[in-house]
């Protein structure tokens, strides 16, 4: 396949750094998922302290439960906030993956074609049934990974779709649980 060492050590060079940019997106990815974490991790532990002391506060069992149930909607919403930060910095590693993938899946291709163009200039004669068999099997390989990749595309917007569904009714259906929680009743004037 290779012609000369100058085309050997492009195409290495050229792999080397689709593996190193592959890397690097893999650890931004990480990167960002240890700060989001690490962020997450300190906000309900300051929300876990302030919400106990405001508990412990409680004078008695229906401000206790009143105060439990205003503090179940900000908790969800974190939780829900979460794990969309979390979704989205996974989708993004994986559409620049993708993004890769497919640029290096359009180079081997351009370097499959040459080759067998070239292969087919030097072939014995007869050989063009054989030579054209092989660009059918390519050309067929390529439209069925590209009807798999919008395939996944679509499937991916329509998780999302769902994510972001599920979500909303989370948030409301928790707001609307604070909501109908039965309130501590006004205290009288001794």
């Amino acid at each position: 396949m290779f012609a000369t060492p100058e085309q050997f050590a492009a195409t290495n060079k050229a792999n080397i750094e689709t593996m190193l940019t592959m890397a690097n997106a893999a650890f931004a990815s990480a990167e960002r998922l240890a700060a989001l974490n690490l962020n997450t991790a300190r906000s309900f532990m300051e929300d876990g302290v302030s919400n106990t002391k405001a508990l412990m506060g409680a004078k008695d069992v229906q401000e206790f439960v009143s105060l439990q149930t205003a503090m179940a909607q900000p908790t969800v919403e974190k939780m829900v906030a979460y794990a969309r930060s979390v979704y989205e910095i996974a989708t993004q590693n994986q559409d620049e993956v993708s993004k890769l993938m497919e640029g290096q899946m359009a180079e081997v291709n351009k370097g499959v074609a040459a080759a067998l163009d070239k292969a087919a200039k030097s072939a014995p004669a007869g050989s063009d049934v054989a030579v054209a068999a092989v660009k059918s099997a390519i050309a067929a390989a390529n439209s069925a990974y590209d009807s798999m990749s919008k395939a996944a595309k679509q499937v991916a917007e329509i998780a999302e779709a769902n994510v972001a569904a599920a979500t909303s009714a989370t948030v409301k259906a928790v707001g609307t649980a604070q909501k109908a929680a039965p309130k501590a009743p006004a205290k009288k004037a001794a």
